[in-house]
């Protein structure tokens, strides 16, 4: 111990500095005490501040216990009492919400997973505390066993669908993280532009809104949607069948004034006539000649995504028009300010040029997950084809 406080005395020293100003010398003294009030002071501000974090740390993690503790308490499933007070109540109603809660999970099915047919609830055994409360309603209310088997495979089916749309919601946000781009973002961009009258989902029944789970089905299936329809509208298609790339993204020399430029996309070298395809689906937002862009024709797709396709001989498609990934657009020039036959592909979010190399040499495990999501989240009624 000795040695440690002959260690810690040994840093604390008269120091003195001298300072040399217009030929004049001065001396500066500091003395070993007012270093260890000057420390002792620091590092009371720092012990404060470390107690002051942990305790907001700590109670962070109580407050996200607490939370948790709660959510855990409000999934419950319902006691064996409520449902049989429930099913003594009225028999008829128990029904009509089960035949109503069946063609909802029916809908979600055929509308989200396609992998999980509807079919499959009727098939899924009732487990755990739904099976003990089925049997317990059968005992008390023998003309309602077969309800209340009917209301456990139901719950049972939307656990399951729960636990496949939280997967590919994880799948779909790990594509969209690999292009470079934020999930998050993306589905608080395509909630912002949401509305209309409210209309429950689930009906007027208090039975059927209070159930934790069928909320939580309906959230998972909601988040799922937006991030499919996100990766689905990435675009990740060639613009034009040839592969020779002219110039990059990024600072260049200028190829007019040799000067050192920004490059805000990608060049694609060819034949003057060349299909210009569409990277993704999306709606047609501007078609017509843009200075030195020269003919072009720009596509907007989901959450803030823009395609850009300049230089053009000629047009395939009208302004408002909707169009499908890999759909004709328009034909390669060399209009604008241009040395030459070729394509300007760029790719913008919120306004904002980003590489569009990304999402071109993306790879094959990628590609297949976005195809899942785009085969889901098509539409062909809602499209119209460009002509080729």
């Amino acid at each position: 111990m000795t040695g440690w406080k002959n260690r810690i005395a040994g840093w604390f020293i008269d120091r003195e500095f001298f300072m040399r100003a217009n030929g004049q010398v001065r001396f500066l003294k500091i003395s070993a005490q007012l270093q260890r009030r000057v420390a002792g002071s620091f590092a009371l501000v720092v012990g404060a501040w470390l107690m002051v974090t942990l305790g907001m740390a700590v109670n962070q993690v109580s407050v996200s216990m607490e939370r948790m503790a709660l959510s855990e308490k409000e999934a419950k499933i319902e006691s064996a009492e409520e449902r049989v007070a429930t099913y003594r109540g009225s028999i008829e109603e128990v029904t009509a919400d089960l035949e109503r809660r069946q063609k909802m999970l029916e809908s979600l099915s055929e509308q989200y997973l396609d992998e999980l047919p509807a079919e499959a609830a009727a098939a899924m055994p009732a487990t755990g505390e739904e099976d003990e409360a089925a049997r317990t309603i059968g005992a008390l209310i023998p003309e309602a066993a077969g309800l209340a088997q009917i209301e456990a495979r139901q719950i049972r089916f939307a656990e399951v669908m729960t636990r496949v749309a939280q997967a590919r919601t994880r799948k779909a946000e790990s594509a969209i993280r690999q292009f470079g781009l934020n999930p998050d973002i993306l589905a608080r961009q395509a909630s912002a532009a949401q509305g209309g009258p409210f209309e429950s989902f689930f009906g007027t029944s208090k039975k059927d809104v209070r159930d934790p789970r069928f909320t939580r089905l309906a959230a998972s299936l909601g988040r799922m949607d937006a991030m499919e329809r996100a990766l689905a509208a990435i675009p990740t298609s060639m613009p034009a069948a040839v592969m020779m790339m002219s110039s990059g993204f990024g600072y260049r020399s200028d190829p007019f004034t040799g000067g050192a430029a920004m490059h805000n996309g990608l060049d694609f070298k060819g034949p003057i006539g060349t299909p210009i395809f569409a990277a993704a689906e999306g709606k047609v937002t501007s078609v017509g000649s843009q200075g030195g862009y020269g003919n072009t024709v720009e596509i907007t797709h989901a959450n803030g995504l823009v395609t850009r396709y300049a230089h053009l001989s000629g047009f395939n498609v009208r302004n408002g028009q909707k169009v499908d990934r890999g759909v004709q657009i328009g034909r390669m020039g060399s209009t604008g300010r241009s040395t030459g036959s070729h394509l300007h592909f760029e790719v913008r979010l919120n306004g904002q040029a980003i590489n569009p190399r990304k999402f071109l040499e993306a790879n094959s495990d990628v590609l297949e997950i976005q195809a899942i999501a785009g085969g889901r989240t098509d539409d062909p009624a809602e499209r119209t084809f460009a002509k080729r």
